[in-house]
């Protein structure tokens, strides 16, 4: 039994590990509390009625549009602020492109929150701002406003 650790009881009652009652195995929990970077963001309009998407990761760049996890932190994680349109066809949302056909070219809105994922995952949840104030300058992965064309179903946002 080398290298593997038995938990019992002995013969008075006592928890051991290999007969040693001064040793015993204890779970161990870990909490780290982050803050999404929201500079992005130009006021709280909007933000309390956010829609429910779903992310196709696949169609996102890393170290553009998300981050993935490391050694310490297996999870990774979209960035908030990343303006996002609704493919078509799968109905799932990309990165905002003015240059794509498949319904990318519509501005539907900004991913509000950090949306985390775990390795190998594809399909993200997130929340959608959809109509509010965004400091143009402060989108992960920049926007250029002088692309933005009318769409019935766009964003409804202002740009400061």
């Amino acid at each position: 039994m080398d290298g593997i650790a038995f938990l019992g009881r002995c013969a008075d009652g006592d928890r051991s590990v290999h007969g040693d009652p001064d040793m015993s195995i204890q779970p161990v929990s870990k909490f780290e509390y982050t803050t999404a970077n929201r500079e992005w963001l130009a006021s709280l309009h909007g933000t309390d009625s956010v829609d429910t998407i779903t992310l196709d990761l696949n169609l996102f760049t890393e170290g553009v549009h998300y981050q993935c996890g490391d050694g310490c932190d297996p999870y990774g994680r979209v960035f908030s602020g990343v303006p996002v349109g609704k493919v078509a066809e799968s109905k799932l949302y990309g990165p905002y492109d003015p240059e794509a056909q498949c319904g990318r070219q519509v501005l539907r809105g900004f991913v509000i929150a950090e949306a985390p994922f775990v390795p190998g995952q594809t399909r993200v949840p997130a929340a959608l701002l959809w109509h509010g104030a965004v400091k143009a300058s402060k989108v992960p992965g920049g926007i250029d406003v002088s692309q933005l064309v009318w769409h019935p179903r766009a964003a409804q946002i202002r740009f400061v």
